[in-house]
């Protein structure tokens, strides 16, 4: 459920960024793009779900949605590798064991298309 408010924020950001590039004139966001990874805890899917909704009477009214997916990668602590984890195992093609890392918890903003 925490989506929802995640999404007006999006919507928010997305409004303020348009009318700060372009002062004065009628303008209306036309693509958003937001990357989030996959260990995130941030449900893409719901996003999209409350975007046409929330967006309705603003500036992003019709504008589309895209997310990138970004997978979760473990380090080698052997040798520094990183690499997406296999079902059931933490072992780099190396032997050694990979260590969490920060990719796959992403979440921002990547794009905001104007027209």
């Amino acid at each position: 459920m925490h989506e929802y408010p995640l999404t007006q924020n999006i919507i928010e950001m997305a409004e303020g960024y348009a009318k700060a590039e372009n002062p004065g004139e009628d303008v209306k966001v036309k693509k958003i793009v937001l990357v989030i990874g996959e260990a995130s805890g941030i449900a893409g899917e719901c996003l999209r779900l409350y975007f046409d909704i929330i967006a309705e009477n603003t500036l992003c009214e019709g504008a589309s949605l895209e997310i990138e997916s970004v997978k979760p990668m473990l380090k080698c602590g052997s040798c520094g590798e990183l690499f997406v984890r296999k079902p059931f195992s933490f072992e780099c093609a190396c032997g050694g064991e990979g260590e969490p890392t920060q990719t796959g918890r992403e979440f921002y903003i990547k794009l905001i298309e104007v027209e």
